[in-house]
């Protein structure tokens, strides 16, 4: 039997990105992330899957900046399949933390998370794998490094990412293409997620391609998480999720009991709370509502609650509260008592995709009922098969965001694994080429 090509997964996460290169056909030799909480859950997974640790796999946690080539090759000459062992490594894969480049949060050209991509690149000279396959967010491709000091010492002065990243490649001996910004959601993800892909070859091996989008139609939010609601309106997506896409590595399907949804504990929240999110109709980020209260009010006739807050907050009578938020053209501290202090918040369209999943589950609320996500829609909405357990704490707040990475974020950073699937595919064509 044809053995199949190796990979290497940094920054690997949870598993989304290798969810995918399983599926397109990789065995994954070697693995690390610095996250202690996301490696437990990929652990877990991976040993699902019939990958043990040294074994037929390694899973390392450390800082990247700890790793070198040497120490990666003993790793794997520890690994009781590959002993005595000539190994090449036909690709790496990974996806340095974006936190810098992002366009959802505070972008900082001088966030030291910025120079992981260094080190990756460090990594990989030092590997030289066939292939190399980097991921990022769109922010990547127009972030601009002052002062940045490449591997050889050599200091750029105003350059962009692409352009620096395109470079250092090239001085240890890599071709590049140039950099595409791909949708998740034209490669069967129910998302609209966009990502910088980056691709790196030796010149002795064939070309990869990027991978061409579907032609299907995409897969929209209902499609992937409503029979959690309604058990008996499954969409083939959701048919797909719970029979499982990735494979134990003998070929056979993961058993799991599926009828107990895992990660799927719904969220309570406090009768004010729903109230507000009913306030919301499909589609509408809480500007949008805003907007919409200020010109036209709102009638408060059935919301108890939120007229219970208002009568205290106004020292006034409901009917007063009624007919004051009927009346059009509100002020701004009127909508303030209104709604959440929160201002950044969407309900999502059952017949859209979703937009990008994020790290902080209150950033959305379910279509048709008033609560956020749990852990296995957000999954699903990321194309995570439904045995694919997460584990570690549910969510976390406050300082413990420095350190704890529990499994909204988990899921939140993942690559898409259909996503990551489509990229691998195309690497594994270039691969049998050469």
């Amino acid at each position: 039997m044809q053995k199949k090509p190796l990979a290497i997964d940094l920054f690997c996460g949870a598993g989304g990105m290798s969810e995918g290169l399983l599926q397109a056909g990789f065995h994954i030799i070697y693995s690390n992330d610095i996250s202690k909480d996301a490696m437990r859950t990929y652990i877990n997974r991976h040993e699902q899957l019939g990958l043990f640790h040294k074994k037929n796999t390694f899973a390392s946690c450390k800082d990247i900046k700890e790793l070198d080539g040497k120490q990666i090759f003993k790793s794997i000459s520890e690994i009781d399949e590959y002993k005595n062992q000539e190994i090449t490594i036909d690709a790496i894969f990974g996806g340095p933390p974006c936190q810098g480049f992002s366009r959802a949060g505070k972008r900082n050209a001088n966030d030291p998370r910025n120079q992981l991509f260094k080190e990756y690149i460090r990594i990989i000279s030092e590997i030289r794998p066939k292939y190399v396959v980097m991921e990022n967010v769109e922010g990547f491709l127009d972030t601009i490094f002052i002062g940045f000091i490449g591997l050889d010492g050599i200091k750029y002065s105003n350059e962009k990412a692409p352009f620096i990243l395109k470079n250092e490649f090239k001085k240890i001996g890599y071709n590049t293409i140039e950099p595409q910004l791909l949708n998740a959601s034209d490669y069967g993800v129910p998302q609209n997620r966009k990502r910088m892909i980056f691709i790196a070859y030796l010149p002795s091996v064939s070309m990869p391609v990027y991978p061409l989008k579907f032609k299907s139609e995409k897969i929209v939010l209902k499609d992937a998480i409503n029979d959690l609601i309604n058990p008996s309106n499954k969409s083939p997506y959701a048919k797909e999720c719970i029979q499982g896409r990735t494979r134990r590595i003998d070929g056979t399907s993961v058993t799991y009991n599926r009828s107990e949804k895992l990660n799927n504990e719904i969220s309570t929240h406090t009768d004010l709370i729903n109230e507000r999110f009913s306030l919301y109709k499909q589609g509408e980020s809480t500007s949008d509502l805003r907007k919409r209260i200020m010109l036209n009010g709102v009638d408060l006739s059935k919301k108890k609650h939120i007229l219970q807050e208002l009568t205290k907050t106004y020292g006034t009578t409901e009917d007063s509260i009624i007919k004051k938020f009927r009346k059009k053209n509100l002020r701004k501290e009127d909508l303030d008592n209104l709604l959440t202090k929160k201002g950044i918040r969407k309900k999502l369209n059952n017949n859209l995709p979703s937009p990008t999943m994020v790290t902080l589950p209150d950033d959305f609320i379910h279509p048709t009922q008033n609560r956020i996500l749990t852990v296995r829609e957000m999954a699903r909405i990321q194309s995570f098969d439904d045995s694919f357990e997460f584990l570690g704490k549910r969510t976390t707040g406050g300082p413990r965001r420095k350190v704890e990475v529990p499994q909204y974020t988990q899921v939140g950073n993942a690559v898409p694994p259909l996503l990551a699937k489509a990229i691998a595919e195309q690497i594994i064509t270039a691969i049998n080429k050469s």
